[in-house]
């Protein structure tokens, strides 16, 4: 049975006196052991995040397809590792929108992670536009075609399903919208990768998840966990959902 996972991204948010919260976050994480809990802060914070963190897992937001060069800006995946990172997000739909980012950059990222020992947590998800035009299993689809690495199996790929309408907006898609989508990834991964080794990778359902609906959106069949923005950024808003997912 896949464990539930809930993991926590800050975005640009986040300087030295955030620290206690990811103190308390992680305070909650080993009161709860039945599920697992993760936190992505900004690359500034990863090492004092580590720091604080009592062996909760912490990962970076993005990291590079390449290990090193002139990529001013870019941060890759050994210098993650190398400030304590053990996993980190790739093809997140801002990036993927404001950065203009691919499904096959995302690829690459998650084949560079992986190559150096990070867990890998790919973002896939359709706009307002496309799931108005009925795209949305269609699109989906094919990010997870173009974005999911060939070896990938659940000892270190997580995908997340984040409808970009639904990010940060308050809105969600209905239960049955999510267990839709939710049950066409697992089975476009069944067909890359084989039925055994989809069964095994967690699809993390992310787009306004509070305290509030948690426990309704975890409870549907195939959403093995959370990837949450806004709701992460402190303990009194994001302990509720590490709670929720305990209690399945």
């Amino acid at each position: 049975m896949r464990r539930k996972l809930v993991a926590g991204n800050w975005k640009m948010n986040g300087v030295t006196a955030s620290l206690p919260e990811v103190e308390a976050i992680a305070a909650a994480a080993a009161a709860n052991p039945g599920v697992d809990v993760a936190l992505c802060p900004p690359a500034t914070l990863i090492a004092p995040a580590v720091a604080v963190a009592s062996g909760m897992p912490i990962g970076g937001q993005d990291c590079h397809e390449h290990d090193s060069g002139a990529h001013t800006g870019c941060i890759s995946a050994a210098m993650l590792k190398d400030a304590g990172a053990t996993l980190t997000i790739v093809g997140h739909s801002e990036r993927r929108a404001d950065q203009n980012e691919t499904s096959h950059d995302a690829w690459a990222k998650a084949a560079a992670a992986h190559r150096h020992g990070l867990n890998v947590i790919l973002c896939v998800g359709e706009t307002e536009a496309e799931r108005n035009a009925g795209r949305a299993e269609r699109v989906v689809q094919a990010q997870i075609e173009k974005s999911v690495p060939e070896d990938a199996d659940g000892s270190w790929l997580t995908l997340a399903y984040e409808p970009r309408w639904a990010i940060g907006t308050g809105r969600t898609p209905t239960l049955e919208e999510i267990e839709l989508i939710h049950a066409i990834a697992r089975a476009k991964l069944g067909m890359m990768v084989g039925a055994e080794k989809a069964e095994a990778i967690r699809i993390l359902y992310g787009g306004s998840v509070t305290g509030a609906n948690a426990a309704t959106i975890l409870a549907v069949d195939n959403v093995d966990g959370a990837l949450v923005g806004g709701a992460s950024l402190t303990a009194e808003k994001f302990v509720p959902i590490i709670e929720a997912a305990a209690k399945l």
